[in-house]
């Protein structure tokens, strides 16, 4: 059923590749989840650290799937202009997968 989570963390420092649309989405979904259990039920200490886990397997996967729009990976910047920013980075990430 979750055969595809393990390959989030061991793409971890895959930059290069692609990630498809729903494989995205459904990883970030299953990371919210896991986020929000941790953070209800455990110490804070575990939650942290999961956190802190997914900062560079999130990355790569967020610059993979801004490769798959066709775009390069420095659209990832967009975020950081406030406010718009992370909705147009949200809108990019919402694109289908460019032809190869």
């Amino acid at each position: 059923m979750l055969s595809f989570y393990p390959q989030f963390w061991t793409q971890a420092f895959d930059f290069e590749g692609r990630t498809s649309r729903i494989d995205y989405w459904k990883i970030v979904l299953v990371n919210l989840i896991i986020g929000g259990v941790l953070a209800k039920v455990s110490p804070s200490a575990v939650y942290f650290v999961f956190a802190v886990a997914s900062i560079c397997p999130g990355l790569a996967m967020n610059i993979r799937r801004i490769r798959d729009t066709g775009r390069s990976w420095q659209w990832i910047f967009i975020s950081l202009i406030p406010f718009v920013g992370v909705l147009w980075l949200l809108w990019i990430e919402l694109q289908p997968s460019a032809d190869a």
